[in-house]
């Protein structure tokens, strides 16, 4: 199946037992990836699916998975998704045994939790127990529950902030830097780093505001934020029966705001001794919770292999089939067995590491603000990557849809396997190249930059790696001369293909005017701020192409109609895609990742060019536009007031995280 990777390991679990008695319906309260990915385990196991949608969903890919589906509301989140009464009326009217549920808020699970038990006889959820939920998700909560449980934990102010004078007081107490949470929260919503008060007093308003806003709970907490660590998680699976397992460990430092952006499994830091020190302890806050169903306990790690406690996530972690691939377990088919009340099948001793995984997170985001601002649009065209060997991709789009305002702007989740770390992370490299999306702005660049890193390769990162590697934001791949010359040879020969091609109709050369056999070219390539002289002379499938006084050589066999190109330049094998093109030359390729501008004209053409007026670039000195699509939440100014530059305008709210747009320079609104 899709979603299964084709590995030189078996699956323990890729084998259901049809003697074995489950749920013969279950609801599923979600959207996207995750509502898929559910789906096709129970299609595995012969249990049918209900989904639900919002309006705007009707179409989405998980409704056309599942067995039925249920319109429960409009677009908003909280209209819809979260919209407890309208699920537990779908639950009543298609009888489902069983509720899945996996959204962040604690609350909403607990609730929903709560009422399928005690208001629908023989509904059982899919997860922890409500209790469990409850501690884990309230960050305080979860904080002494884990002292009590003899687990690592972050120094810090354990009760709720009251207002951002006593933050101050608080984190002046705990000595800077300190991190402000939300208490309920979780996906980096809520959080912010302050290094003073100025920033204290920021972080509390911003962070309650996103707090409120995503989970209907402002409560806040204060803890030491330790300074370059890692951010590595242990997976946990434990049954009603008081077993409990580790699954080992997924690293998960690469992140912008707080927001995990690489996986991978198992980390290159930790050796024996503290994976099972950190699994035992996280095996045993489970078992103080009572905890049933798979879980996730979140470390930070410093240099010196020392572990704090972050949070416990009670619900299926996007980043789980890093865990998948290398132990060999379906979770969500352990999350069901788990709730039909079956005791775990595997012990400790039987938990494996084989080989390695890489997950990237596939977002429509523009990368190079802020390392990833929300875009929206129509996919126009996708194709996953699905041809390259040890390849898996969990998503809930296809070609046509819509990537809008109201939802995560996640894509997917692009997951290799290799028996080693190099052999994984080569295997990402070609599935990122070979990965076409279009129609929204999306983040393969900057995820294709992290792993090729020699930082990244050579292990060698923290939760502070992107601002660390790009403390001026992420510009995109810097070629290097050979690259650039690779670059400028591929795009003339793209140009000369489609010459040849234009020139043909139905494969069969059009009545010339005059005969002549042209074979060779002079070209005037520009890229970025330079503008380069190309000779091309055509030798059979072949281009010899002269670029700063070298020749190189490039092959393909110019399938002009596809998406995705494979292209050998003097023997090293490129993919690369052709973005756009128009009449005047002008044509984005995307190359190592990354999209590069270029402008292709005759010698002829390029003498003419300057002699063409260009338009005069939009002063935008005055104007304050928003980076993304949004909703205004909070406007700090009125026409007449005096700014300056660096000063707050306004609130931009989008996939409920929070943006203070500043003014650019001082003047009148």
């Amino acid at each position: 199946s899709r979603w299964c990777l084709i590995t030189s390991h078996k699956l323990y679990s890729s084998v259901y037992d049809p003697n074995e008695k489950t749920f013969e319906k279950l609801l599923i309260a979600n959207r996207g990836e995750i509502a898929c990915r559910v789906i096709k385990t129970c299609k595995k196991m012969g249990i049918k699916t209900v989904a639900i949608h919002s309006d705007v969903d009707a179409n989405a890919v998980h409704v056309k998975m599942a067995d039925e589906a249920v319109c429960v509301g409009p677009a908003p989140t909280s209209k819809s998704y979260l919209n407890m009464d309208a699920i537990m009326e779908v639950i009543r009217k298609t009888r489902a045994q069983a509720v899945s549920l996996n959204v962040v808020s604690s609350t909403c699970q607990v609730f929903l939790s709560s009422l399928s038990l005690q208001a629908s006889e023989g509904v059982t959820f899919i997860g922890p127990d409500t209790h469990a939920i409850q501690a884990m998700g309230d960050k305080i909560e979860s904080k002494l529950l884990a002292k009590n449980a003899k687990v690592n934990t972050i120094p810090g102010f354990d009760g709720v902030v009251k207002d951002a004078d006593e933050a101050v007081r608080i984190a002046r107490e705990i000595g800077y830097p300190v991190m402000i949470k939300a208490s309920a929260g979780g996906g980096g919503k809520g959080m912010r780093i302050a290094w003073d008060d100025e920033e204290t007093r920021e972080g509390f308003r911003f962070s309650s505001q996103e707090a409120a806003s995503s989970f209907g709970d402002d409560r806040l907490l204060i803890e030491k934020f330790i300074d370059n660590p890692r951010h590595i998680e242990i997976q946990v699976l434990a049954d009603k029966h008081g077993n409990a397992l580790w699954l080992n460990e997924r690293e998960c430092s690469i992140q912008r705001r707080n927001q995990k952006v690489v996986e991978e499994a198992p980390s290159t830091f930790l050796d024996p001794e503290t994976r099972r020190a950190m699994g035992e302890q996280a095996v045993a806050l489970a078992k103080a919770v009572k905890y049933s169903s798979a879980g996730t306990v979140e470390f930070l790690v410093d240099s010196s292999k020392n572990f704090y406690f972050l949070e416990m996530n009670t619900r299926l972690q996007v980043e789980h089939p890093v865990t998948e691939c290398i132990t060999g377990l379906d979770l969500v088919q352990e999350m069901i067995r788990v709730a039909k009340g079956y005791p775990l099948r595997h012990k400790q001793a039987d938990i494996p590491i084989n080989g390695w995984a890489v997950e990237c997170r596939v977002y429509a985001e523009d990368p190079y603000k802020s390392f990833g601002l929300p875009s929206i649009g129509k996919l126009s065209q996708y194709q996953e990557p699905l041809h390259v060997p040890s390849v898996r991709v969990d998503s809930g789009i296809q070609q046509g849809s819509d990537i809008s305002i109201y939802y995560d702007p996640m894509i997917s989740k692009l997951i290799t396997y290799g028996s080693n770390r190099a052999e994984a992370l080569k295997r990402m490299e070609e599935a990122l190249d070979n990965y076409v999306i279009r129609g929204v702005a999306h983040n393969i660049s900057l995820l294709r930059e992290v792993i090729v890193h020699p930082r990244f390769v050579q292990g060698d990162i923290s939760t502070k790696f992107l601002p660390e590697v790009y403390p001026e934001g992420f510009k995109g791949h810097k070629l290097t001369d050979l690259e650039r010359r690779q670059l400028l040879a591929t795009a003339a020969s793209l140009y000369v293909a489609e010459q040849l091609r234009s020139q043909r109709f139905l494969g069969t050369p059009r009545i010339p005017i005059a005969k002549s056999k042209r074979s060779s070219w002079e070209l005037s390539v520009r890229l970025g701020d330079g503008t380069y002289p190309v000779a091309v002379s055509k030798d059979g499938s072949s281009f010899s192409v002269e670029v700063d006084g070298m020749k190189l050589n490039v092959t393909s066999e110019w399938n002009l109609a596809s998406p995705l190109l494979s292209v050998t330049i003097d023997g090293t094998q490129r993919t690369i895609q052709r973005i756009s093109r128009n009449a005047s030359g002008e044509t984005s390729i995307q190359f190592l990742g990354t999209v590069y501008k270029l402008q292709i004209l005759t010698k002829v053409a390029a003498e003419l060019s300057k002699y063409m007026p260009e338009k005069a670039a939009e002063d935008t000195s005055s104007i304050l536009r928003s980076p993304m699509p949004g909703t205004v939440v909070a406007v700090s100014v009125k026409p007449g007031d005096m700014v300056s530059e660096g000063q707050e305008i306004c609130v931009i709210e989008a996939m409920k995280m929070q943006n203070s747009m500043i003014a650019a320079k001082t003047g009148k609104v």
